[in-house]
């Protein structure tokens, strides 16, 4: 009887839940989105299909399903389901439900399943208290991020986990979500008597970045706020959705993986020479709200990494932006932003100079130190001749080109670290440099 009741509570209070919570799948055939482990023939389905479900991890930005496939899973292998949210929950919560689990395995040998939301919010702590019951197979963890769990999560956590990256929902994932949830009487929006146009569904699917709960909150605004005729449907428009929508949300973490990797990419299609593809990573940025002196500074470090001497002036270009765009601020600082990292993509390139000090830097951590030749050592100071300081020093303006062969390096074997690239001004720098260095070959002392 309590059993009862408490299954009609739970449909009331369902009822009455958003879109987004009535619409959750209720098994894998209605799981949408993630076919590159969930799909047929893959990881998380065989370990179902053979009933051999250890604890996971699951990883992804939000609304790409990972709450839902937790109790998929667990209606799946009849598992009792506790749901716990890290930033609320505690030490205490953990050992309450680990109690009642291992009742369960005594009693009935019935599996508990604990997913716990948002498990980086978790402390050290906290989550090595989940060690010993997922060591024993008391509890199955599962466990939802949307930060990358190598950086959040304990390393013998993760060691005791499968880990799964969850991917934006594709369009046409997005609409047949929406297909569904227009046309379920019981679930759905099918009572409403809804029309939709393709048009304003192809809207939602895009304006919502692979994001299902972003999705079936627009359409159930756009639905709802719609009145209907007296016998006639909701006709549902384009206009009409792109109201609900209002501002499109823009995904963007600017202390965790996005805010990184979309800086890399900025970078990186910087040193592909497309401005195309850097110029939209830097949009990307900007509507994230990303700072504008940690963009510039990325892209000062650019210009030198990455054009270096074949275009000097990348370099005075970036740190003008880097002080114009600081000064500026946004919205106004993008117009800078923007010209240096066309700029920058256009450019010729050359890593030679970062190259010449990586490698000198490393000489000098791994290597033997060479000391500083005498004839090059200072000599401002009162006794410097005396101990043979600056002794035999040849001022090279003195001689013919301004260049004369001397120990510079305090080697014997002087190694050459900067190997100009064959474009930009670093064609004309190659040619000066051979010539220089043919000369201080000739007779290095």
């Amino acid at each position: 009887m309590d059993e009862l009741f408490k299954k009609q509570e739970e449909e009331r209070i369902l009822s009455n839940a958003p879109l987004a919570v009535r619409m959750r799948p209720e098994n894998l055939d209605e799981f949408a989105g993630q076919s590159h482990f969930a799909g047929e023939g893959k990881l998380l389905r065989r370990m179902l299909d053979a009933g051999s479900l250890t604890s996971v991890l699951f990883y992804g930005p939000p609304g790409t399903g990972k709450t839902s496939l937790a109790r998929v899973i667990a209606n799946t292998i009849n598992a009792h389901f506790e749901y716990l949210n890290a930033p609320s929950a505690s030490v205490k919560d953990v050992r309450s439900i680990t109690e009642r689990a291992k009742m369960r395995l005594i009693n009935s040998k019935a599996k508990t399943i604990l997913f716990l939301d948002e498990i980086h919010r978790f402390s050290r702590t906290q989550q090595d208290s989940l060690l010993s019951e997922v060591e024993h197979g008391i509890l199955i963890l599962i466990g939802a991020t949307t930060e990358n769990p190598f950086f959040s999560v304990n390393g013998p956590l993760i060691s005791r986990s499968t880990l799964f990256e969850f991917k934006p929902l594709s369009e046409d994932d997005i609409k047949k979500l929406l297909k569904r949830a227009a046309k379920d009487k019981k679930r759905g929006l099918g009572e409403t008597n809804l029309s939709i146009s393709e048009e304003a569904m192809e809207f939602i699917a895009q304006i919502c970045d692979g994001d299902a709960r972003r999705s079936l909150n627009a359409l159930e605004i756009a639905v709802l706020s719609k009145k209907p005729e007296a016998g006639s449907s909701r006709e549902v428009t384009l206009e009409d959705v792109r109201e609900s929508v209002q501002k499109k949300q823009i995904a963007y973490d600017r202390k965790g993986d996005s805010h990184y990797d979309i800086a890399s990419a900025l970078q990186k299609s910087i040193r592909g020479s497309d401005p195309d593809a850097a110029v939209y990573w830097l949009a990307r940025m900007i509507a994230g709200g990303e700072d504008v002196r940690f963009i510039a500074r990325r892209a000062a470090v650019c210009a030198a990494e990455d054009i270096g001497n074949a275009d000097p002036f990348a370099t005075v270009l970036a740190a003008s932006v880097v002080q114009v765009a600081e000064f500026v601020g946004l919205p106004e600082a993008q117009l800078p932003l923007s010209q240096l990292v066309t700029y920058l993509a256009c450019a010729p390139k050359s890593n030679a100079s970062a190259k010449a000090v990586w490698e000198a830097v490393a000489d000098v951590e791994n290597g033997r130190i060479t000391d500083v030749p005498q004839n090059l050592k200072d000599t401002h100071y009162k006794g410097s001749k005396s101990l043979g300081r600056g002794l035999d020093y040849k001022y090279p303006h003195d001689y013919p080109g301004g260049i004369v062969p001397q120990n510079y390096s305090g080697s014997q074997q002087r190694k050459k670290y900067y190997s100009p690239a064959d474009s930009g001004r670093e064609k004309k720098i190659r040619e000066i440099l051979e010539r220089n260095r043919a000369i201080l070959d000739s007779n290095e002392q």
